[in-house]
């Protein structure tokens, strides 16, 4: 039973850093690299009246920030859980692929950037994520039924 809870609260809490990582970063950049003049980041209709304003360098911060969020997402639900820790890490690589997915349906974005982030951002980091996670616990020690093998 302390398994179970310990896995959902691996899942949980790695939605919630990860998200939390995600956001922050987001909230950055327009500090970072500045939205074209007259774009109100914070307002998709500005967004989408002014897409065509908008670079390459403008997607840089939002990739980043969600392949950054899924990756420490991944990393803390691996360490986190108790059991199914690479499978835990995939899950919230698959749920953040999901919220990218819908947002890619709401906030206006050039298709190459849409195929981009939702191709390379979500699962591949929570791969790595998953793999990272798992050969720190190696090269601490730790060794179970949870952890060798699953990465």
């Amino acid at each position: 039973m302390i398994a179970i809870l310990r896995n959902i609260v691996g899942l949980l809490g790695g939605l919630v850093l990860g998200g939390l990582v995600n956001m922050g970063l987001i909230m950055l950049g327009p500090s970072v690299i500045p939205p074209p003049p007259g774009v109100d980041v914070t307002n998709s209709e500005s967004i989408a009246a002014s897409m065509h304003l908008f670079e390459a360098k403008h997607f840089i911060v939002p990739f980043v920030a969600h392949a950054l969020g899924t990756l420490v997402g991944a990393i803390a639900a691996f360490f986190i859980a108790a059991t199914y820790r690479p499978q835990i890490a995939y899950l919230v690589g698959a749920v953040f692929l999901v919220g990218g997915i819908w947002a890619s349906t709401i906030i206006p974005a050039p298709t190459w950037f849409i195929g981009v982030d939702l191709v390379f951002a979500y699962l591949p980091m929570a791969w790595i994520g998953a793999k990272l996670a798992g050969v720190t616990l190696s090269k601490l020690g730790v060794q179970s039924a949870s952890t060798a093998g699953d990465a």
